[in-house]
């Protein structure tokens, strides 16, 4: 009986002694949390009480802000005298300075004029290109330049030729081959060139008649090509 009982007995006393050191630990836990929460509500009093202490420190200098604008004097009375003070050396500028104010006025009414003819200068610019694809007053017309090359060559030529011979007689009026072609098409309806085809090229020559006359009406049939 001795021996069966022992077994318990040593399980209930190591329940108990586990059980001692459990409500050891709680109790110990139980005492550190209380302080910490005591250190807690001390530093959440001081801050309250810090937080009143801020609160009237700044509604003081509110006050005192108040104060010290009112006691300040006015901006409007510093303008003032400024004003005066200007209006009085505004005389002595306008007799030392009265030349320079003139030509800032001349300036001033110069610089539209300027610029109005800055404003016209891409048109004169555009103007300046244009002379090689318009005909001046008075200018031989295309037609007739044709005439004059066809009239000095003794053999047919053709539309290449006749474009090349332009263009190295009259470099300032450069003719491309088709508008050439075009315009000696435009002369042989008005019986004004003869046209003669060798095999698949084409050649232009000036008739014997018109040699004398092939400048006094080939402006129609010129327009046409140009």
């Amino acid at each position: 009986m001795t021996d069966t009982a022992n077994p318990g007995t040593e399980l209930v006393s190591q329940y108990a002694t586990q059980v001692s050191d459990d409500l050891d630990r709680n109790t110990k836990e139980q005492e550190r949390l209380t302080a910490e929460i005591a250190a807690l509500q001390e530093q959440l009093a001081t801050l309250q009480r810090d937080h009143s202490v801020l609160v009237n420190i700044r509604q003081a200098l509110a006050g005192t802000a108040e104060l010290v604008g009112a006691a300040l004097p006015s901006p409007r009375t510093e303008t003032t005298g400024t004003a005066e003070a200007e209006s009085a050396e505004a005389p002595e500028a306008e007799s030392d300075g009265g030349s320079t104010r003139g030509k800032k006025t001349r300036a001033k009414k110069s610089a539209p004029a300027q610029r109005r003819t800055a404003k016209k200068a891409p048109a004169g610019k555009a103007s300046a290109k244009s002379p090689a694809k318009a005909k001046k007053a008075g200018a031989p017309t295309l037609g007739e330049l044709i005439l004059g090359v066809l009239t000095e060559q003794s053999e047919p030529r053709s539309a290449a030729e006749v474009a090349a011979a332009l263009n190295e007689a009259h470099p300032e009026r450069p003719v491309k081959t088709t508008v050439t072609r075009n315009t000696l098409e435009g002369l042989v309806a008005k019986n004004q060139v003869q046209r003669t085809k060798q095999g698949t090229s084409v050649f232009y020559t000036a008739p014997v008649a018109s040699a004398s006359a092939g400048t006094s009406g080939p402006e129609a049939g010129a327009d046409q090509g140009e």
